[in-house]
């Protein structure tokens, strides 16, 4: 029985090794090939989605770098106008400060010129009054001097005195 045990089981072997080599054959000439094309393009499809994804992230870095690019150029950008606007600011301002100095002054000079002719003026005025003013007093004085007939006579030879004396 044992010769029967090891003949049976020497003829199962074979019979397995057989199926097995005779499925292997069949898978490799109708599977494998679709197997290996199904593996194959799984792989491939890992690829692309792993190199889509790194495309990704390179353009989204770039797309950062650019942006963050773009936003330093409009700091820049921004803080160069605020300059400009201060320096306009205080040219502004500044040329305002000197515009109404100016004005000051002008109108300053014209005023003490004004005051000036004012001062004259009434200097003027004020001579004119003495003068006036002494003609008026010098012609009381003198009549009051020549109404009496005694009094133009001893004038008369005063002068005529100091005439004499020079």
């Amino acid at each position: 029985m044992e010769k029967l045990i090891e003949q049976f089981s020497f003829g199962l072997f074979f019979w397995q090794l057989l199926l097995f080599i005779a499925v292997l054959l069949l898978l490799r000439k109708f599977a494998w090939k679709p197997i290996l094309d199904a593996v194959e393009d799984r792989e491939s499809g890992i690829k692309d989605a792993l190199a889509a994804a790194e495309n990704a992230k390179k353009e989204m870095q770039n797309a950062t770098a650019d942006s963050e690019r773009l936003l330093q150029e409009a700091r820049v950008e921004r803080e160069a106008m605020i300059k400009e606007a201060r320096e306009m600011k205080e040219k502004i301002v500044a040329d305002a400060k000197d515009l109404a100095q100016a004005e000051a002054d002008k109108m300053i000079k014209q005023a003490q010129l004004a005051i000036e002719s004012e001062k004259k003026a009434a200097v003027a005025d004020i001579k004119n009054e003495v003068a006036t003013l002494s003609l008026e007093i010098a012609e009381k004085v003198i009549k009051g001097q020549f109404s009496d007939k005694a009094k133009q006579m001893k004038l008369v030879e005063e002068m005529i005195g100091d005439i004499k004396l020079n």
